[in-house]
């Protein structure tokens, strides 16, 4: 029997809620950015959320709950999946403008997690170019949103914290092992053996 040359990592979960103080009306879209030697067999590699409003409590969360799913195989671990996500809503001149970039590994573990994913924004370099962008609502964005999910560049780019995204993922990994990869969390591979394991039953008691 041949054995298996690749292996399996199928992702699902949801894009939850975003916390963003000063905004309203939101919505998301997400990609993932992988390695050369990924490839997805089944699944969406990047969709988009529906428009949400921030909650009235004390929260003011904007809750997406948009799903996520997607299978992918691979010869090699290097360029392990990234989930980049990318929040926008309009400003007052009715523009779509972008509110936020984040990125997270997929985690590299199998089982649920959840992630709380910090999200910025590019800043214009000088006070000039801040009161243009506004005035022309041609904000500073990135053409491309897999770029932060690089470090290539990303040195040289101002960026301004902006709010949170929280995203819950459920892991399922197939043939890792037979590659010779041990993805258990530490706490589930080492095993705690109780003392009186292998001790033999039945032994007389001491007078």
């Amino acid at each position: 029997m041949a054995t298996s040359s690749v292996f399996l990592v199928n992702v699902a979960g949801q894009i939850e809620t975003g916390e963003f103080q000063e905004f309203d009306d939101l919505y998301c879209k997400y990609c993932f950015v992988y390695g050369p030697d990924w490839l997805i067999t089944s699944g969406l590699e990047e969709s988009i959320s529906q428009i949400t409003k921030k909650s009235e409590d004390e929260r003011q969360l904007f809750c997406w709950n948009f799903p996520l799913d997607v299978t992918f195989k691979s010869t090699n671990p290097y360029g392990w999946p990234q989930l980049v996500v990318h929040v926008y809503g309009l400003d007052v001149f009715g523009v779509d403008t972008i509110r936020g970039y984040g990125v997270t590994h997929v985690p590299i573990t199998p089982g649920r997690h959840k992630r709380i994913i910090p999200v910025f924004v590019p800043e214009s370099s000088s006070t000039l170019q801040k009161l243009t962008s506004w005035f022309l609502s041609n904000r500073p964005e990135f053409v491309d949103p897999r770029v932060v999910a690089q470090g290539e560049g990303r040195e040289v780019t101002r960026v301004r914290s902006q709010g949170f995204v929280s995203v819950s993922f459920n892991v399922v990994m197939k043939d890792m092992k037979k590659l010779g990869y041990d993805v258990l969390p530490s706490d589930l591979s080492t095993v705690n053996v109780p003392e009186n394991v292998g001790v033999q039953q039945g032994r007389v008691s001491e007078a």
